[in-house]
């Protein structure tokens, strides 16, 4: 009986780590057909910490170029100090947005400028005057887009899609003249990375689209990989103090681990012996 349990468990954990790894598999070949460029992400690995010039560049893109139509709902400007500014230019970075403040006697709205503590405000007052923008498409929030696009492979990470390179094959891989045999869509430009290949937004970036503060060349590849990095920043902006504290833990519980051992051969020591305790 106990074996037969035993053989049952065992092929339950052998269906589960075929059904997760297939399903796994399939959500990394159906996010894009497209083979992506793999980047060596500074932030990526266990002790990989985000790149703040980079994080800073891709703030300026953001700005000067996608805020005009994706929110950034979830994300306050006094989180900007992880991207190395301090508080007098968070507050400035602040006073350069409006905010609704009631209305005056005449009834009319009245506006104040930003605060740290709020938040990046949306391009558009609802879903439908996004819609009517964008010609039927709604733009997504960027807060978790850098997360969401992630599909991570358990059993085969080599076939492992990260956020930050869909970002970036989406923005690389636009075509002015779809292939012979693939007619668009109205509105729809051509992209290789995008699932289904027609995506309803136009090619956002050129090369010297915008002028970059610290002197970096704008080409298109770079400013791609720096809002996508500003963008993996905006979905986990609290990743750097995650892994200082895991490092803290694992180099406590490895410390534990050794002092439980020597304790534990000290006290079972005699009685592993066959001493008298007495």
């Amino acid at each position: 009986m106990l074996n037969r349990l035993k053989n049952i468990g065992l092929m339950t954990l052998a269906v589960s780590a075929l059904t997760i790894g297939g399903l796994t598999a399939a959500n990394a070949a159906g996010a894009s057909a497209y083979p992506l460029k793999k980047y060596d992400w500074p932030h990526a690995g266990p002790f990989g910490m985000f790149d703040k010039p980079s994080l800073q560049r891709g703030l300026q893109v953001y700005k000067e170029v996608c805020a005009s139509c994706h929110s950034l709902d979830m994300v306050a400007f006094r989180e900007l100090k992880a991207l190395g500014y301090n508080v007098d230019e968070i507050k400035a970075f602040a006073a350069e947005y409006e905010f609704p403040n009631g209305f005056d006697d005449e009834g009319e709205e009245k506006y104040r400028k930003g605060f740290p503590q709020d938040y990046f405000p949306a391009p558009y007052l609802s879903e439908e005057e996004a819609r009517e923008a964008n010609n039927g498409a709604f733009p997504p929030d960027f807060s978790l887009l850098g997360k969401s696009r992630e599909h991570l492979s358990l059993f085969t990470p080599w076939n492992s899609i990260y956020g930050e390179d869909y970002i970036v094959g989406i923005l690389n891989t636009y075509h002015e003249d779809a292939p012979e045999g693939v007619e668009l869509a109205d509105g729809m430009s051509y992209n290789e990375a995008f699932p289904g290949n027609q995506i309803a937004m136009a090619p956002p970036l050129f090369d010297e689209l915008v002028e970059y503060a610290d002197g970096t060349p704008a080409t298109t590849e770079q400013m791609a990989k720096d809002v996508a990095t500003f963008m993996y920043w905006a979905a986990e902006p609290k990743m750097e103090v995650r892994k200082k504290m895991g490092l803290k833990v694992i180099i406590f519980m490895s410390i534990l681990t050794i002092l439980l051992y020597f304790v534990n051969k000290r006290v079972w020591r005699k009685i592993k012996k066959g001493d008298d305790l007495a």
